[in-house]
């Protein structure tokens, strides 16, 4: 059988895959079975921050593959602990539970917030959060009740109560909410990927920090997509000037390893205690030494590099015909296309350049240190494609 038979006889039909087989790759071109080459725009759904087998970060892994690849958090184990207090140096928050996902770093965010509150009111009468419409949080029958969209509740109900959901800019809807609702914190996506990379203003953000203060209500802010560098920041709260208590992480921390993390600030700190929360593979040894090598060469050089690709990718397609809007930032972007983005994602794979979509747009998630040519040579195959 070949591997799309096997695939579809055995696998859960989860996934509407597009017709291609990935068997090898290096930075950011991968080739299929038939070695057909393709420049990588998704980089796994900005989980391959640095593209396929980069070579600091295998040798990284390997190293640590030869000593212990697991222990259980039974035990203490240095690259658990360095990336833990590199985070917090980078960050200025104080402690990291690690997990594998961001829909597991959202479960614990979620747990933190409903612990604080039970803590400073003895009862469940503040244990509502508040999210935002349109915005997506995870897969668990938790995070999909978090998510703010209609059509992820359905069929997998009852699902889990406490969650309200404001319309994004409008922060009078967001008072009234929490005015009506024994809320205990606010939680939303900087920039909503799944919804159509639609970035939220700096003056509404404003709002919501100065509502979260006068009610004194957490803020937690979902960095899963958005975190680790995709930005043009380390992550995407450092565009806006404040700090969160609560942030989430996962996708590109690993550089193509599974591993997420949930930031604590000062309010939160000392929450979670023994036995409270916990993961089996959480701080695996592997993926934190993975998880290493990618945040330390965040640097500014690194980061200026993807603020200037993301505004070379933006100017291109501003404007351009069969465009009706460009958004995002860093290189994570997303184009309103004239022509339906699935088609335009169709046609682009046939051309070797592989790019994603979200509801109507083309999304673009490249490797945030992409070669300039490869990417002048694949953002020219887009616009040719959606000018048709």
């Amino acid at each position: 059988m070949t591997v799309k038979e096997l695939d579809a006889a055995c696998v859960a039909h989860t996934y509407s895959r597009f017709p291609v087989e990935i068997v090898r790759g290096k930075g950011s071109l991968v080739y299929d079975e038939t070695g057909k080459e393709y420049i990588d725009l998704g980089t796994g759904i900005a989980a391959n921050v640095f593209g396929v087998s980069d070579g600091e970060w295998v040798e990284a892994v390997t190293r640590q593959l030869r000593q212990v690849q697991h222990t259980s958090n039974l035990y203490y184990h240095r690259p658990g602990a360095e990336l833990a207090g590199l985070l917090c140096e980078k960050t200025g928050m104080k402690k990291v539970f690690f997990c594998n996902s961001g829909a597991e770093a959202n479960e614990c965010a979620i747990k933190t917030a409903r612990r604080w509150a039970f803590r400073k009111y003895g009862d469940e009468s503040h244990s509502t959060i508040v999210t935002l419409k349109n915005s997506f949080h995870g897969r668990t029958i938790t995070t999909l009740a978090a998510t703010g969209q209609d059509g992820f509740h359905t069929e997998f109900g009852p699902f889990t109560p406490g969650f309200v959901y404001a319309e994004a800019e409008k922060p009078e809807q967001l008072e009234q909410l929490v005015r009506e609702n024994g809320c205990c914190a606010v939680m939303m996506e900087l920039i909503q990927g799944e919804s159509g990379v639609t970035v939220l203003s700096r003056e509404y953000v404003d709002a919501v920090i100065r509502i979260a203060e006068a009610n004194d209500l957490l803020v937690i802010v979902d960095e899963v997509q958005t975190g680790n560098g995709r930005t043009g920041k380390l992550y995407a709260w450092m565009h806006y000037g404040f700090t969160p208590d609560v942030a989430t992480t996962a996708k590109g921390l690993g550089g193509g390893l599974p591993i997420g993390a949930c930031l604590l600030g000062e309010k939160v700190q000392d929450v979670l205690t023994p036995g409270s929360h916990g993961s089996t593979f959480g701080a695996n040894p592997a993926c934190c030494a993975g998880a290493l090598s990618v945040i330390r060469r965040l640097d500014e050089e690194l980061l200026t590099g993807v603020e200037q690709r993301g505004a070379f990718v933006r100017g291109q397609l501003e404007g351009a015909p069969g465009v009706k809007s460009v958004s995002g930032m860093g290189l994570m972007i997303g184009v309103e296309t004239v022509r339906p983005a699935a088609e335009v994602a169709a046609a682009c794979i046939d051309r070797g350049v592989l790019v994603l979509t979200a509801k109507s747009k083309v999304r673009l998630l490249p490797a945030l240190n992409i070669p300039t040519q490869l990417l002048e040579k694949a953002v020219d195959v887009l616009k040719e494609e959606l000018a048709k």
